[in-house]
């Protein structure tokens, strides 16, 4: 079978609503809900394609479009690639010139609705932002210091990787982190090395790749799953038991690690091209690389230093 190359945008109004549009019942899919865009022309880029697309279904005129998520997808019928872009700029009241109903949601309401399963890698990318915070115990003086920074700095995505405290430091933490996160609308992940990890109250769990490769099924009960990979056997591990997305690494040199082998961007594109999933890049992460990451296939970088200026 041919492979369908399809532009979708997941476009972002200044409120931080995203817009989706309703498949016709005719169609392929019909009846579900999508993010708008359409087949590439003979010709076209995916960002020419999903720019004309726009317009013609929506009337709005796209600015500019960042890489998001490339999707491969096998439906009985066909194969489909949907390269995806973040649409944050652009001009004109969207509309259904094909009267098409149309609906902006807030990202945690795109779980309310039903999306064709190629499309589900996307929700979970339109859901996550940019930037991933580590907050390592390495000076446990320094947590609560470095949690406030990463908030001041915008970071609503951390991880929380204490593997040196003691199980009852632990939990005094991430009861106090973890209150304060909610207040900021941040998520909160704990790394699975932690003490006592299962009876800890945050919004999931970022497991270390041994922790990965160890299970056969996605924990249950469990909001946000994600994981540390180095190798594309644990990339597609990942992906085959449902986590949400994952940390690729080491992609650049580190200062703590300076003569550490690492896969540099080439290798990085490659490896995240074979999944379908949101991927950070991490080592050696500024966040002057995070247009980088995103042009390389990934979900944007995650950093332990980086986002503590």
């Amino acid at each position: 079978m041919k492979l369908l190359q399809v532009a979708a945008g997941v476009i972002k109004n200044p409120q931080g609503q995203i817009l989706i549009a309703l498949r016709d019942a005719s169609l392929h899919q019909g009846g579900l809900w999508e993010f708008p865009g359409g087949k590439l022309e003979p010709g076209e880029t995916a960002e020419q394609a999903l720019f004309r697309e726009l317009k013609e279904e929506l009337d709005i005129t796209a600015h500019a479009a960042t890489p998001l998520i490339t999707i491969r997808h096998s439906y009985p019928d066909r194969h489909v690639q949907l390269n995806v872009f973040l649409v944050e700029s652009f001009s004109g009241l969207a509309k259904g010139c094909q009267g098409q109903p149309l609906k902006w949601v807030a990202p945690n309401e795109l779980l309310n609705f039903s999306f064709p399963a190629a499309n589900q890698p996307i929700v979970t990318a339109a859901r996550l932002p940019r930037c991933y915070g580590i907050l390592d115990d390495t000076e446990p003086a320094l947590l609560m210091g470095n949690l406030h920074k990463l908030l001041d700095n915008g970071i609503k995505l951390i991880q929380a990787r204490l593997k040196n405290l003691s199980a009852d430091a632990v939990a005094a933490f991430i009861e106090q982190a973890y209150s304060i996160c909610r207040q900021q609308q941040t998520v909160l992940l704990i790394n699975s090395a932690t003490a006592n990890v299962a009876n800890l109250n945050a919004d999931g769990i970022h497991l270390t790749a041994a922790h990965l490769m160890a299970l056969a099924e996605r924990p249950t009960n469990v909001l946000w799953l994600s994981a540390s990979c180095h190798t594309f056997e644990e990339l597609e591990h990942a992906e085959q038991i449902g986590v949400d997305f994952v940390v690729l690494a080491p992609v650049l040199p580190t200062a703590t690690h300076p003569g550490s082998p690492t896969l540099g961007w080439e290798r990085f594109t490659e490896l995240v091209s074979q999944v379908n999933l949101p991927v950070y890049a991490l080592g050696g992460m500024t966040p002057n690389e995070a247009t980088t990451a995103c042009h390389a296939g990934g979900q944007g970088i995650a950093g332990i230093s980086a986002f503590l200026e």
